[in-house]
């Protein structure tokens, strides 16, 4: 064994996930287009419809993404109608995100890009589930 195998581009466990995310995202372009959003627009719309009001810091972390990328997506997503963004009552340091009424509308045209995208997707639903947990012990803290 060469003592620079570990450089190989061959042997980087972080090169295939890259790749495969950065294909995946680009698989979603289409379907998403048709509905109006962008992926981290998609993904943010999707922690509103189930939660309907979030923190900023708490979409953050559910998200994975920092503020200085969360802050302008929040505003763009705003400035659509899709949420809005007020200082809580309760803790003014707080900036909560709530779903508006057009925001919730969108939840039923989205319900085409699942299944678009499983389409799109060569794996079993068992394989698919495997990666899944895989990929969540990765993020684990």
């Amino acid at each position: 064994m060469d003592k620079f195998d570990t450089l190989k581009l061959s042997n980087q466990l972080c090169f295939p996930l890259y790749a495969c995310s950065r294909e995946i995202i680009k698989k979603y372009n289409s379907p998403l287009k048709g509905i109006g959003l962008t992926y981290p627009q998609y993904i943010t719309m999707m922690v509103l419809w189930e939660k309907k009001e979030i923190s900023v810091r708490d979409l953050g972390k559910e998200l994975h993404l920092d503020s200085g990328t969360l802050t302008p997506l929040l505003k763009n997503m705003e400035s659509k109608g899709l949420l809005t963004r007020q200082r809580s009552s309760k803790d003014e340091r707080l900036l909560i995100v709530s779903i508006t009424h057009e925001g919730e509308q969108l939840k039923e045209k989205a319900l085409e890009v699942p299944p678009k995208m499983a389409a799109c997707v060569k794996l079993t639903p068992q394989e698919a589930q495997t990666l899944y947990n895989l990929l969540y012990k990765l993020l684990e803290d």
